[in-house]
């Protein structure tokens, strides 16, 4: 497996999605830690993690999952979690809600200023051009995966926090199983539709027809 990762590495792709990686996922957990704290909750602040330094962001485990990630590989990859008390934000669960929305949409304004700068930019060189494309791609990604409203991602948070009470109550135990929830779905069941031969990839089903319209919205255009 690794000798046709490296067989066919494309360089533009790895350092535009690495680019796109460290810059997305440190803007996107700023963007939780400023809102929490902007909303009354200094947990993240008095960590450190109200900050532009990248170092501050990320776990060193999901920084080379997303290596892996960049190289081709089927994986997942992840910043470090930003700590929030939601018993100290303002508006409740609607803070909260607030708190997780502010990380994806902060991926799909950096998508937006990257597209801003390619339309620009357009007698950058190929590989610059190149570079700026998949940066635009992975931020859109970070933008729709995370908003999938299953724990532990963003879109859970959302959820939980624009339904009535009832479904709070029911909804909040699944925090407890959020790694299985997502390795599960996101790992086994498609591993479990391989062996059946049938097409059984509900992340990819979700994914699919949102990052269509977010690519030919930011990309039709190009070319």
């Amino acid at each position: 497996m690794f000798d046709n990762v490296l067989n066919n590495f494309d360089a533009v792709h790895f350092f535009g999605f690495m680019l796109g990686f460290v810059l997305g996922t440190t803007i996107h957990e700023f963007m939780h830690a400023y809102s929490a704290l902007w909303l009354g909750d200094t947990t993240a602040q008095s960590q450190g993690r109200v900050t532009l330094n990248p170092a501050a962001h990320f776990d060193p485990f999901g920084f080379f999952m997303g290596i892996l990630l960049a190289l081709g590989l089927p994986l997942i990859a992840w910043g470090r979690p930003v700590p929030v008390n939601p018993s100290a934000l303002r508006y409740g669960r609607r803070g909260m809600a607030i708190v997780a929305a502010a990380g994806p949409l902060s991926n799909l304004v950096l998508s937006t200023v990257l597209l801003i700068i390619l339309k620009v930019g357009q007698a950058l060189p190929t590989d610059v051009q190149g570079i700026i494309v998949n940066m635009i791609l992975i931020n859109l990604l970070l933008f729709s995966f995370n908003l999938i409203p299953i724990p532990p991602l963003d879109g859970f948070n959302i959820l939980v926090g624009i339904l009535p009470n009832y479904w709070t109550i029911v909804l909040e135990p699944l925090r407890r199983y959020s790694l299985p929830i997502l390795m599960g779905l996101v790992f086994i069941v498609p591993y479990i539709g391989q062996i059946l031969h049938i097409p059984l990839n509900p992340v990819s089903a979700a994914l699919a027809p949102v990052q269509a319209a977010l690519l030919h919205i930011f990309l039709g255009g190009l070319g």
